[in-house]
């Protein structure tokens, strides 16, 4: 037996893709010599001491690479026969941080165990990715086969993110919301995408265009309404496939424009909202007397997206003026550029591009920044390493990290198309979007064009937890696809 469980091991580490791994050691290596360069005070402290924060980062990837060689050596089925049951804890510690967490900062998020805090979190992502992968590789199940597995499909997704919602740590939750690309990978409409795409783009253009006002309403809502018509147009010419129907209605827009123009030059007071609602109202209900000819499900859905859109546009003013937090509608105004505050919720975001931006091609040299060195930039060990790496290392090294994220993630797109079985494939495409999620908005936030959401770099944020969550999601993946080979033999 004790000779079995030798060759099995063997056969796995001869089995894995050395290729993930190699970028995975360089990127654990690479983040933390940042993390050191990022926190070196000029008292020459060693990489190793354990009393700085690039020593502590060491001791941590030491453990990850144990608990991931550990990972590699259990049997690849128990993570499929104990999908569920790891969700059912990890979900169930989560709820329980709720309470017992201490307040930091104003987050429940934090189990402190002495001298030591894990973020139950960032646990939750792999729990989240093997309870979605077996549910996709339930039976006979078919995401598109009926209406109820999206909303089984929905509940695995949504419970974390409604337990770390009310953990107040919006930023994690929100990396949940990226798994919706693998539903998407599973037969998902692409509709649903365009939608999320058209209700962000409503969100920020509402919000950012609110200073001036055109026929009594802010410019903001004034574009939106323009683009909710112009689409609804497209989609009745797309889905109906009747021209008529589409010229009628773009008809029926473009002259009530022109009259509200005309009177609007006259000098008469023409209210904006009354006037959007009132044609759109016309427009839905010439398309509902006219699909009485046609195919009524193609119109339905024209009239449910006009309809949806314009009660989501109504609902932004009062999420962003009662539901988000004064913090987070700051970081939101800064990132859209709506105010500055460059002495308050702009100061990381304007001190990290100063930083990024003095790098030049080449960038000052390692530990040789100024405005990381002299602490300007708050978190750079944390969220904001990147802006350490473009200091010191410039546009080329920064770059260099990117294209080795890239190599990873297309890597693990590879290792994705390969798998014989939903599962594998399924948990592949949940790691894929969890790594694009937590990279563009990293980056983003720390170039300023996205909100300052608080989640870290992947490998290279200074952290325990999240360097234990991200080990623990890519070394089950790579058990995983090690195991194609042993059920071949």
């Amino acid at each position: 037996m004790e000779s079995k469980n030798i060759e099995t091991g063997a056969s796995v580490f001869k089995s894995l893709d050395w290729i993930t791994i190699i970028l995975y050691l360089l990127l654990v290596g690479m983040g933390a010599v940042s993390i050191y360069a990022a926190s070196y005070d000029f008292d020459n402290a060693s990489l190793f001491d354990l009393s700085e924060f690039s020593g502590k980062q060491i001791m941590w990837i030491g453990l990850s690479l144990i608990l991931g060689v550990v990972i590699l050596l259990l049997d690849y089925r128990l993570y499929k026969i104990y999908a569920y049951l790891i969700y059912g804890v990890v979900a169930l510690i989560l709820l329980l941080t709720i309470f017992i967490a201490p307040n930091i900062q104003g987050s429940h998020s934090w189990l402190v165990f002495g001298p030591v805090s894990l973020q139950p979190a960032e646990f939750g992502k792999f729990a989240t990715a093997l309870a979605l992968a077996k549910l996709f590789d339930s039976y006979n199940f078919s995401l598109n086969a009926k209406i109820s597995n999206y909303f089984r499909a929905l509940i695995i997704i949504f419970i974390p993110i409604i337990l770390i919602l009310l953990q107040n740590e919006t930023g994690s939750a929100l990396v949940y919301v990226s798994l919706i690309f693998v539903l998407y990978r599973e037969g998902m409409s692409g509709l649903v995408l365009f939608s999320i795409f058209c209700a962000v783009t409503f969100f920020v253009v509402a919000v950012k265009f609110t200073e001036y006002t055109l026929i009594g309403m802010p410019v903001g809502e004034f574009s939106v309404f323009v683009m909710i018509l112009l689409i609804y147009s497209m989609m009745l010419l797309f889905y109906c496939k009747d021209l008529i129907i589409a010229r009628n209605v773009i008809l029926g827009f473009v002259i009530s424009g022109i009259t509200v123009a005309i009177l609007a030059i006259c000098g008469v007071n023409v209210n904006g909202l009354a006037y959007f609602i009132s044609i759109l109202a016309i427009a839905i209900i010439y398309t509902v007397l006219a699909m009485f000819h046609h195919n009524i499900s193609r119109f339905l859905i024209s009239i449910s997206f006009a309809v949806v859109s314009v009660l989501f546009l109504f609902s932004v003013n009062y999420v962003f003026g009662n539901v988000l937090q004064p913090h987070q509608q700051m970081r939101i105004k800064v990132a859209l550029g709506i105010e500055e505050n460059i002495m308050g919720a702009g100061y990381n975001v304007n001190q990290s591009k100063i930083a990024i931006g003095s790098g030049g091609l080449s960038g000052k040299g390692f530990l040789n920044g100024t405005q990381t060195k002299l602490k300007y930039v708050p978190e750079q060990h944390t969220d904001f390493i990147f802006c350490t790496i473009g200091e010191e290392e410039g546009f080329i090294g920064a770059s260099t990290v990117l294209i080795l994220y890239l190599a990873l993630i297309l890597r693990i797109i590879h290792i994705a198309e390969r798998q014989r079985t939903p599962f594998e494939r399924v948990y592949a495409y949940c790691v894929i979007s969890i790594l694009i999620f937590h990279v563009a908005i990293n980056v983003g936030m720390v170039i300023g064009l996205c909100p300052v959401i608080g989640i870290p770099l992947p490998f290279f944020s200074y952290g325990g937890s999240s360097l234990w969550g991200f080990t623990i999601l890519l070394f089950i993946l790579l058990r995983l696809d090690a195991s194609r080979k042993e059920r071949r033999d």
